[in-house]
């Protein structure tokens, strides 16, 4: 099935795939790459260097000028503003374009705007409105001027109550695969209050390495990486941490806010850390020493491993 182009359109690319719509006024340049089953709304302009995958729609009054790539099954919704240029002038022209990268089915809002040269990551959400001044994680919602990370998509959040008040156990199961969130001892007396857990017993591994983190402002992302061999065991010693885990099937957050509380991450488990508190220190046990050759630190790559080893 041929490409439909409404006959006010200006569609001068060869290179438009079957199935895609191509609706009243829109501008296409003569390079740009559009693949199948594309919908480009009225009142679109896309310039010369501009791939689009698979399965897109391009909402009304969008222009994806030179260095826009767009995977398959991304929504862009109307008016989203793409820049190529951080510092324009009138009558000065960029030599090379930076390149924007919007992953596969990423979902743009309304109105939102996004800076020159970002990666927005596979699956993300960019709520309308929103100003992107950097690259956004896989999965992550995004909102505001600037734009920050306020959840993940398809995530079970576990409210504080359930993993704790109704607890019929020191330690509870997950949705993701291998973790296990801890309720560890809580020792309370006149002279103050303990906590304690055994390794090997309560934290489930030998431990060769800390670390820990904190004056870290709300608005970062930490983590946002997998293990291939080390175990970790999380601990917020002050202040609260929100903790997201993905197996690469199931995603679920759990919420770190006192010392008794511990959250066991396995090897081959994407974890990300956000919404410190301000007084926030997270203590993290590993059972490795650091090796930066067991990190794996693309979520893409993360998927295709965890996808052959399930």
């Amino acid at each position: 099935m041929n490409p439909k182009i409404h006959p006010s359109a200006d569609a001068q690319s060869p290179h438009i795939g079957e199935g895609t719509n191509i609706w009243q006024y829109v501008v296409v340049l003569p390079e740009a790459r559009i693949g199948r089953d594309c919908n480009i709304c009225a009142q679109v302009f896309i310039e010369n260097d501009v791939v689009v995958g698979d399965r897109v729609t391009i909402k009304n009054g969008v222009q994806l000028w030179d260095g826009v790539r767009v995977e398959d099954d991304v929504f862009i919704g109307p008016n989203v503003t793409f820049t190529n240029d951080k510092f324009p002038r009138s009558k000065r022209h960029l030599s090379t374009s930076l390149t924007t990268h919007i992953g596969r089915g990423a979902s743009l809002g309304a109105g939102s705007t996004i800076l020159p040269g970002l990666r927005i990551g596979q699956n993300a959400m960019i709520g309308a409105g929103a100003v992107v001044t950097r690259s956004v994680p896989a999965n992550a919602i995004v909102v505001g001027n600037p734009a920050r990370i306020v959840g993940y998509v398809d995530t079970h959040n576990r409210e504080i109550e359930d993993q704790i008040d109704t607890a019929k156990s020191d330690k509870k199961d997950s949705k993701v695969a291998g973790v296990h969130l801890h309720k560890l001892p809580r020792i309370i007396d006149i002279r103050g209050s303990l906590t304690v857990g055994e390794f090997e017993r309560v934290i489930p591994f030998a431990a060769r390495r800390y670390f820990m983190v904190f004056d870290v402002p709300s608005v970062e992302t930490r983590g946002e990486h997998a293990h291939k061999e080390c175990h970790q065991f999380l601990i917020c010693v002050r202040g609260s941490v929100s903790v997201v885990a993905d197996d690469g099937r199931n995603r679920e957050e759990f919420l770190l806010n006192g010392p008794d509380l511990g959250l066991h991450l396995p090897p081959m488990i994407w974890g990300i850390q956000y919404k410190y508190s301000p007084d926030a220190v997270l203590l993290v046990f590993a059972s490795h020493y650091y090796d930066a050759a067991d990190y794996i630190r693309d979520y893409g790559e993360f998927l295709t491993i965890a996808g052959a080893a399930q």
